[in-house]
């Protein structure tokens, strides 16, 4: 089973195709991401749940132009969501890698709601979607 580093299990990855150079899509990528973690986005979820940090993810590791880790925890999961830019000629593939570890029985009970039930796929793929998007309005 591949892991991240930190030991944190593969869970899944998504793509999709923008119709652009990398070089492009970055700024308007990077935007949509600090967007993401503004600390007024988030509600009772990230309360509930008790996320760490309070957005829910913080980036951990960044290369310009290519790659940002966005990592966080609450009280059920460790998790990674890796954000990768490929070039492939006039266009770039946004690739989403989802990392998690669900520790103790509340934690695989949180993994059958999440992962299993696919509710974390229909979520990665709007986030895939709107990201996409944004990358598209920003050029």
């Amino acid at each position: 089973m591949a892991t991240m580093d930190g030991g944190l299990p593969f869970v899944d990855e998504h793509r999709t195709t923008i119709e652009a150079p990398r070089e492009m899509v970055w700024p308007p990528l990077r935007e949509y991401v600090d967007r993401m973690l503004a600390p007024d986005t988030h509600g009772v979820l990230t309360r509930l749940l008790g996320t760490e940090p309070p957005a829910g993810f913080e980036v951990s590791e960044e290369v310009p132009g290519e790659r940002v880790v966005l990592s966080g925890r609450h009280r059920f999961s460790r998790y990674a969501l890796v954000l990768e830019l490929d070039p492939s000629g006039r266009h770039t593939v946004l690739r989403a890698r989802t990392f998690a570890a669900f520790p103790g029985p509340h934690g695989r009970v949180y993994r059958l709601l999440v992962i299993s039930s696919r509710a974390h796929v229909v979520a990665t793929r709007r986030i895939l979607a709107s990201m996409r998007r944004a990358c598209l309005s920003g050029r």
